[in-house]
């Protein structure tokens, strides 16, 4: 209060500054002299909701300051259909990723206010250009490990330039039936490209890049810029990001607060001195500070490193996200204001989505999603084998291309009937049907293998994988075909159809590629298939058809809608 008893302006809670509009039966916003005065009226309803006996009729009243806010007595019930169609779902980066602004009764948002609080960085080229409604989406989110801000110093390199500690590429399906959050570890080796940066005198820098390094020093290291963690991932992963979001420790503690606090599960105790987390087994709500320490934590779980903290990180965000999209959350005017505040405060964000507007239209299309398909995933990695002691990671053979894969060919992690149910009436019936009868076992398998169109040692690379890994020892590298094909075949004899399921089985073939016709000879005068590596081989141990490939079975992964206790 100051000398004259009257609250500060910067003290009031936006949600509290509703008045009623007489002449127009509406709720106005009036902020104080310090925010942007031009009131934003509430949607207007067409007609009142049914009345609720727990909540009282609103009365009008001509001295409009005296009115009571929305969210108290006197609040009109919003219609259920405009508050769950408009409502505004934001995914932001890092551990805090998912975010909803606003309900559809939050139309009042004081937009340019919030505009001002958005921090954006030039994306350098490295983008697609922006996410498109009628397209899957790609966002980068970034939560770096910049000990900016009050409280922070205690965790971790107080010096750090602020590195990409956590990283989840999120990609949203084209019909907005799923969606996967992939994991990056930040210890994982990688090449860095050149990055050409933006500078404020216009001019572009480009920042060298660097050869077997870890992924985190893609951001914050030599000056490197989000759009250089964007070119890291590209190289990596082959799936150039529609956007990026990144968010430091504070976004953690300022948007648990927001929402009430988030609820999380502990398998057994835990006193962690380094991320300063104490909690006894069981369920906690979880907020602020604490909140942090939680998703900091890594040395007390699983095996005590990086991977185990991104573990316990999923959990959390999956928390958040139900949390955030409970009637509890949705239908609090207050909280909603202060997940705008909040949100829009704890962001950076490419130049494609600096205002209030362009997030909201994204987060109109990933609140379509289904928090039930939204699974979180980790690049498959193993120990780095150039280590003595190992502290870093490498990217696991054939499973890390095959998540990539799947990612960049819009392939679901999860089932979804719906699109199953689509693709098998599209399929050709005789097609489909090359795949169904019995199999052989790989060792009985013969087939020679033919570069068709891969890159050069395609077919040697292939032959190593059919027999160290996949068990097809009679197999032969026949060198190149007779012609480039555009899809990889397999051709085989009427009596080799077991032979020829079961290969395709094993490389992910489609019905479309196998192709019956005749046998060939091998080299010890034996029939055999023939394999013909086309242009869309990926590499050895990649499944060819992605559209009807699975995840590998090693892939560490969870649903959003699912409670899984850290142990």
């Amino acid at each position: 209060m100051d000398a004259q008893g009257r609250g500060r302006a910067e003290d009031v809670d936006p949600a509290d500054q509703w008045v009623l509009n007489p002449d127009t039966g509406d709720y106005e916003l009036r902020l104080p002299p310090s925010a942007p005065q031009s009131p934003i009226p509430a949607p207007r309803r067409a007609s009142p909701a049914p009345a609720d006996p727990e909540v009282p009729a609103p009365r009008r009243r001509r001295a409009a300051p005296e009115e009571p806010p929305p969210g108290r007595r006197g609040r009109r019930r919003p219609a259920k259909k405009k508050s769950r169609g408009k409502k505004i779902l934001l995914w932001t980066g890092g551990t805090m990723a998912f975010v909803i602004l606003a309900a559809g009764s939050a139309g009042y948002l004081y937009l340019q206010h919030l505009n001002d609080n958005i921090e954006s960085l030039p994306d350098d080229g490295a983008s697609t250009g922006g996410f498109q409604k009628d397209q899957a989406i790609n966002i980068l989110l970034i939560g770096t490990d910049k000990r900016t801000g009050s409280g922070n110093d205690g965790y971790g390199d107080k010096g750090s330039a602020g590195h990409a500690d956590t990283t989840i590429l999120l990609h949203v399906s084209k019909d907005r039936s799923n969606a996967t959050a992939l994991s990056i570890p930040r210890d994982l080796i990688v090449d860095v490209p050149d990055c050409p940066t933006a500078q404020e005198d216009g001019s572009t820098k480009v920042i060298p890049g660097s050869t077997g390094v870890r992924f985190n020093t893609s951001l914050g290291q030599s000056g490197r810029t989000p759009s250089c963690t964007m070119r890291t991932v590209t190289e990596l992963t082959g799936v150039k990001p529609d956007n990026f979001m990144v968010a430091d420790f504070n976004a953690v503690k300022t948007l648990t607060s927001a929402v009430g606090g988030v609820e999380v599960c502990l398998a057994k105790d835990i006193d962690d001195p380094d991320s300063h987390l104490k909690l006894p087994a069981g369920k906690h709500t979880v907020e602020g500070e604490e909140a942090l320490a939680f998703v900091r934590t890594r040395h007390s779980v699983g095996f005590g490193g990086d991977l185990s903290r991104i573990e316990i990180q999923q959990q959390f965000l999956s928390s958040l996200m139900r949390k955030l999209k409970s009637n509890d959350t949705l239908t609090s005017p207050t909280k909603m204001v202060k997940l705008a505040e909040a949100g829009t405060k704890a962001l950076t964000v490419d130049a494609k989505l600096d205002s209030i507007g362009k997030l909201k239209d994204l987060g109109l299309e990933l609140g379509k999603l289904n928090t039930k398909n939204l699974t979180f995933a980790t690049v498959p990695v193993k120990d780095n084998p150039a280590e003595k002691t190992p502290v870093t990671v490498v990217l696991k053979d054939g499973s890390a291309q095959q998540v990539f894969d799947m990612v960049k060919n819009d392939v679901s992690f999860t089932e979804v009937k719906k699109k199953e149910k689509q693709k098998q009436q599209k399929e050709d019936a005789a097609v489909a049907a090359r795949l169904e009868g019995e199999k052989s076992e790989p060792g009985e398998v013969r087939v020679r293998v033919m570069n068709g169109g891969a890159p050069t040692g395609s077919a040697q690379e292939e032959l190593a994988y059919l027999q160290t890994q996949a068990g097809v020892s009679k197999s032969e590298n026949a060198g190149n075909a007779p012609a480039d094909l555009a899809k990889t075949t397999l051709e085989y004899a009427p009596d080799q159809a077991d032979q020829a399921r079961a290969l395709a089985e094993i490389l992910g073939l489609s019905g479309a590629a196998m192709k019956p016709g005749e046998s060939v000879t091998n080299s010890q005068g034996l029939p055999t298939m023939t394999l013909t590596l086309g242009k869309d081989f990926k590499g050895a141990g990649v499944k060819l058809d992605a559209t009807s490939a699975k995840a590998p079975e090693d892939l560490q992964k969870s649903t959003a809608d699912k409670v899984e206790c850290a142990k």
